[in-house]
């Protein structure tokens, strides 16, 4: 029995690592005089995953990585107005609106009227908490998560504390890492959607062989889905 459903936030419900990527470009040009943009992305990416201990997930802690990584590739020479351009790229994606994807709002209304839903996302509090009220979809969840790192603990705490316990819950997200795969190893359902941009530390092998693991091109799939389980 199915009593409760999670729902991620980033490239789930609205686009997110799109911003990210134009970023990095961004980051890239900046720094073009000083190293290939292969290196530049290999390296950038090394810091991100040096730092998530640190910094956590979010735009605060690719800001820094960021910056990190342009004093690195200078040996400590990069300019100033490089660094200040790198916190203005920041301080424009924590401002970004928000987009939703398709399917996202219509999805989660038919849900709320039937099951528990809740909202289940990790990185900076304040801007998760920013977007949740920028989309218009905050008043629909039963129940709002924002986490440090998402783990078949993490998932088993929520679903006790908003529903009736992992067992009878589903987690739908676009990352196998994050989203399905712990979930499954909380005993949930897990429900893979995937998106067309997605961060290369979220990759992971599709569980294709777990009874509770199913996959669904959009959102506007999921209630069928559901129906059939």
């Amino acid at each position: 029995m199915l009593t409760t459903i999670g729902f991620d936030a980033d490239d789930t419900l609205w686009h997110n690592e799109a911003f990210f990527r134009l970023t990095q470009d961004r980051f890239v040009n900046l720094l073009a005089d000083h190293a290939d943009a292969g290196q530049l992305h290999d390296r950038l990416l090394a810091a991100e995953h040096r730092n998530i201990g640190q910094y956590g997930f979010g735009v605060k802690g690719f800001t820094l990585s960021m910056i990190e990584t342009a004093i690195e590739v200078t040996e400590g020479r990069v300019p100033a107005t490089v660094i200040g351009e790198l916190i203005a790229a920041g301080r424009e994606m924590l401002e970004h609106p928000i987009d939703l994807l398709p399917h996202a709002r219509a999805t989660v209304t038919t849900l709320a009227a039937r099951y528990r839903v809740v909202l289940i996302t990790k990185g900076d509090l304040l801007d998760q908490e920013r977007k949740l009220a920028q989309s218009g979809l905050g008043d629909l969840f039963h129940g709002v998560e924002i986490v440090s790192h998402k783990t078949a603990a993490s998932y088993t705490s929520i679903f006790a504390r908003h529903g009736t316990g992992a067992d009878q819950a589903m987690m739908v997200g676009n990352s196998l890492k994050s989203d399905v795969i712990p979930a499954l190893e909380a005993g949930s359902w897990g429900v893979h959607v995937p998106h067309g941009v997605t961060w290369v530390l979220e990759f992971a092998d599709p569980p294709t062989a777990h009874r509770r693991f199913h996959a669904i091109a959009d959102l506007g799939a999921l209630p069928d889905l559901i129906e059939l389980l």
